[in-house]
C-alpha cells in the first residue's frame, strides 16, 4: 500500500502573523471569530509586534498596567489590524516617498576651460584619467586639473511608484530571536518560521529521529529570488559600486538553497535527503511535490517542506515594476477614482486591478508517512496525495500564462475524485486560486478554473485567493495557500476576498462563486482544497489536500478501530504539548531553534560495515536498502 503523507505540523510568519494553530488564518477572518478566539490572536499579535509585554505569564502596557486579552483589543485593536497584512511599505524596508538612487552628471569648465578640486590621495582612482593632471598639496591630499571634464555619480531620491507590500506584522523582527549574525531576512526568516513548525507539532524532533533511520529524513525548502538584502546578493552586487569591500559571507548566503541548508545544518541535524527546488511563483508545490514522492515511495518518513522569501527591496520592486507587474500608486488611483489610496487594498484578486504586490513570507510544513504518524500520536491537520506540475509548452512571452495549468488543475480534479468521489468533490472542495492580482491572471486563471469545472460536471465551485490579505510571497506564495486552507478546514469558512467591491466582469464563472465576504461551510464540512500556482517561464502546480476529517476515516479503514483508538490515546498526549507551545508562543516565547556549531558529527565516528552505518547520534542505524529495479536487465 501506498504511503500516505500526511501534515502534522505547519507553521511560518507572514503578513497575517504566526500561522501555526492557525493564528494567521485567524487574522484574514478576523471578522468572523468568536470573541474569545479574536481577541486571543489579537493578543498574541500585540506581543508579537512589542505593543505589549508579558511578565508573570501577564500582559502589560508600557507603564506596568495589567490587560485582559478584551482590554488588548479595546487599546490596540485598530493599531494591530492596520500594522498587519498588505499594506504601506514601512522605512524599516525602505523609504518609497525618498528611495536611494545615483544620478549620472557630467561636469566641464567654463567656456571648456580645465577645472581643479581637492581630494584625498588615496580616494583617487586607478588608473588615472588621461587628462587628469595632480599635484601634491601634503602628506594626504592632492589637487586634481581636470581638462576634458568627467562623469560623476551623485546621490539622489526619487518616489517610488509601487508604495505597497505584504510585510510582517510591525514591530517583529525575527533577528531579535535568535543569534542572527548577520544572517538575510530571508534566512532569519526561515530559521523562526521552521522551529514555529516543528514545535506546533507537539513532538520532540530527537523523538522523531529516534524513530526513523538516518536517511529517511527530508528538507526541500528554496526561495526563488535567492537573498538580496545588504547581507548576501544586494550586497554582493553592490559593493564595489559603492565603493565597499565585498565580505565572505555575502555569496554563501546568497544561494537559494540556503532555506534547506540553515534548516538541515542549525535546526535538524539532519544526514538525510535535502534539495532547493525552483519554479518561480509556483516553487513551494514543486519542492512539495518531491517531499510528497519522497514518502509515498517510501525513501523518507518525514520531510519538512516550505520556502523563505524576503522580496520587500528596492530592487524587487524596481525589477518587477519595470515590467508593468506591479500595483502602482497612481494605478489604484485609477481604479478607486479617488486622491487618497487606500493601500491596505492594493492587492485586488478578480477584480479591478493593476499589478500584483509583493510580499515577504516563510511558511514550513511538517510531513510523515500515516504509520508513522499513528505510531507517534502525532496530531493530523490534513494529507497531500497529489501534486501535479506541468510546463506550458512554446512560449512568445515568458511571462505570459499558459496551458500547462489547464493539464495541472484537471489531473488535481481527477485525482481528488479517486479518493473522495464525484460527489464529494462537487459538493464540499474549494480552490485556492493563485489570484495574483494581474488583469492577465483574473482573466486567464478564472477561465480555466470555470472550464475545467465544467468539464468534471462541477456547478458552484468556491473560489478564494490569500493573496489579498497577504500579498504575493513569491517562493512562498502557495504555501500562504496551503496554510490558509487548512485554516478553512478547521473552521469552516472560506475567507472572502475582502478586498474588492465587486467581481470584475471579464471574469469567467459560470460554474465558480467568488464571494466578498467569508462563507461558513458548516451545512457542507470542507473535504478537499486544490492549491493552484502559476509562475513566471511555464511553471504551473497544483495539489489536492484533504481535510483531517477525509483522513481520519483513511486510517480507520486501513488500520481498524483498535489501531485507531490507541492512536487516539497517544494523539491527546501530543495536542496537549502543542498547546503548550501555542500557549507560550503568544505570551512571546518563540523558542527559537538555532544549533549552531553543536553536536557536530566526527567524520572518523562513522561505522561502515557491508549492509549498513552507523552514525553519530542517530540511535537507528542507516541499513542499506536492496535494489531489485535493473536485476533482470543484465
Amino acid at each position: 500500500m501506498s504511503r500516505l503523507p500526511v501534515i502534522v505540523g505547519f507553521g511560518g510568519y507572514n503578513a497575517a502573523g504566526r500561522s501555526s494553530f492557525h493564528h494567521g488564518f485567524r487574522r484574514t477572518v478576523i471578522e468572523s471569530l468568536p470573541a474569545a478566539e479574536r481577541q486571543e490572536t489579537l493578543a498574541g499579535l500585540a506581543v508579537l509586534m512589542k505593543l505589549v509585554r508579558v511578565e508573570a505569564d501577564q500582559y502589560l502596557d508600557a507603564d506596568g498596567q495589567v490587560l485582559t486579552p478584551a482590554e488588548i483589543e479595546t487599546r490596540f485593536g485598530e493599531q494591530i489590524l492596520q500594522g498587519t497584512l498588505v499594506r504601506r511599505i514601512e522605512k524599516r524596508h525602505l523609504d518609497v516617498d525618498a528611495a536611494h538612487w545615483q544620478k549620472n552628471l557630467t561636469i566641464t569648465g567654463e567656456a571648456g576651460k580645465p577645472f581643479s578640486f581637492i581630494t584625498l590621495a588615496k580616494q583617487l582612482p586607478e588608473p588615472l584619467p588621461t587628462d587628469w593632471v595632480v599635484e601634491p598639496l601634503n602628506d594626504t591630499e592632492v589637487m586634481v586639473t581636470v581638462y576634458d571634464g568627467c562623469d560623476i555619480k551623485v546621490d539622489s531620491f526619487r518616489s517610488l511608484p509601487v508604495k505597497s507590500a505584504g510585510q510582517l506584522p510591525s514591530g517583529f523582527e525575527p533577528s531579535e530571536h535568535y543569534a542572527s549574525r548577520f544572517h538575510p531576512r530571508g534566512l532569519q526568516m526561515t530559521i523562526v518560521a521552521a522551529t514555529d513548525a516543528l514545535r506546533s507539532s507537539g513532538l520532540p524532533w530527537q523523538t522523531i529521529v529516534d524513530s526513523v533511520q538516518p536517511d529517511e529524513i527530508a528538507v526541500f525548502a528554496s526561495s526563488a529570488m535567492s537573498q538580496l538584502d545588504e547581507n548576501s546578493f544586494g550586497g554582493l552586487m553592490q559593493s564595489r559600486l559603492k565603493g565597499n569591500r565585498v565580505s565572505a559571507k555575502q555569496l554563501a548566503l546568497g544561494l537559494n538553497s540556503m532555506p534547506a541548508d540553515f534548516i538541515n545544518a542549525y535546526i535538524l541535524g539532519s544526514v538525510g535527503t535535502t534539495g532547493a527546488i525552483t519554479g518561480a511563483c509556483a516553487s513551494f508545490l514543486y519542492n512539495l511535490q518531491k517531499g510528497t514522492e519522497m514518502i509515498t515511495s517510501g525513501r523518507a518518513r518525514v520531510v519538512l517542506v516550505g520556502n523563505g522569501e524576503a522580496p520587500v527591496t528596492q530592487e524587487c520592486i524596481e525589477g518587477y515594476g519595470a515590467m508593468g507587474a506591479l500595483a502602482t500608486e497612481d494605478g489604484l488611483r485609477s481604479i478607486e477614482g479617488q486622491a487618497d489610496v487606500d493601500f491596505r487594498r492594493a492587492s485586488r484578486p478578480f477584480s479591478h486591478n493593476c499589478g500584483f504586490t509583493l510580499a515577504e513570507s516563510a511558511q514550513f510544513f511538517l510531513l510523515m508517512d500515516d504509520e508513522l504518524a499513528l505510531q507517534l500520536g502525532a496530531d493530523i491537520h490534513g494529507a497531500v496525495p497529489d501534486v501535479f506540475i506541468n510546463a506550458d509548452g512554446f512560449k512568445k512571452s515568458i511571462s505570459a500564462p499558459g496551458p500547462g495549468n489547464y493539464l495541472t488543475m484537471s489531473k488535481a480534479i481527477f485525482s481528488a475524485m479517486q479518493i473522495v468521489g464525484e460527489e464529494g468533490v462537487r459538493q464540499r472542495s474549494f480552490v485556492h486560486a493563485h489570484g495574483s492580482s494581474t488583469p492577465a491572471n483574473r482573466v486567464t486563471e478564472s477561465e480555466l478554473l470555470d472550464r475545467v469545472a465544467g468539464a468534471f460536471d462541477i456547478q458552484d465551485l468556491p473560489l478564494t485567493a490569500v493573496k489579498a490579505y497577504v500579498g504575493h510571497s513569491l517562493a512562498s506564495a502557495s504555501a500562504d495557500q496551503l496554510a490558509s486552507a487548512l485554516g478553512s478546514f478547521r473552521y469552516q469558512i472560506i475567507p472572502g476576498i475582502k478586498t474588492i467591491d465587486e467581481v470584475a466582469e471579464d471574469v469567467h464563472r459560470e460554474h465558480l462563486r467568488i464571494s466578498t465576504r467569508d462563507v461558513s461551510r458548516t451545512a457542507e464540512p470542507l473535504e478537499v482544497c486544490f492549491i493552484n500556482s502559476k509562475g513566471f517561464g511555464g511553471n504551473n502546480a497544483s495539489c489536492v489536500v484533504l481535510a483531517p476529517s477525509v483522513v481520519e476515516r483513511m486510517l480507520h479503514k486501513r488500520y481498524g478501530n483498535a489501531a485507531y483508538s490507541d492512536y487516539c490515546k497517544r494523539r491527546e498526549v501530543t495536542r496537549a504539548a502543542a498547546q503548550e507551545y501555542d500557549r507560550r508562543a503568544l505570551k512571546g516565547q518563540l523558542d527559537v531553534i538555532y544549533n549552531f556549531g553543536e553536536n557536530m558529527i566526527d567524520d572518523s565516528q562513522i561505522q561502515i560495515s557491508g549492509s549498513e552505518m552507523r552514525i553519530p547520534g542517530f540511535s537507528q542505524s542507516l541499513v542499506f536498502r536492496k535494489d531489485d529495479r535493473f536485476k533482470d536487465m543484465l
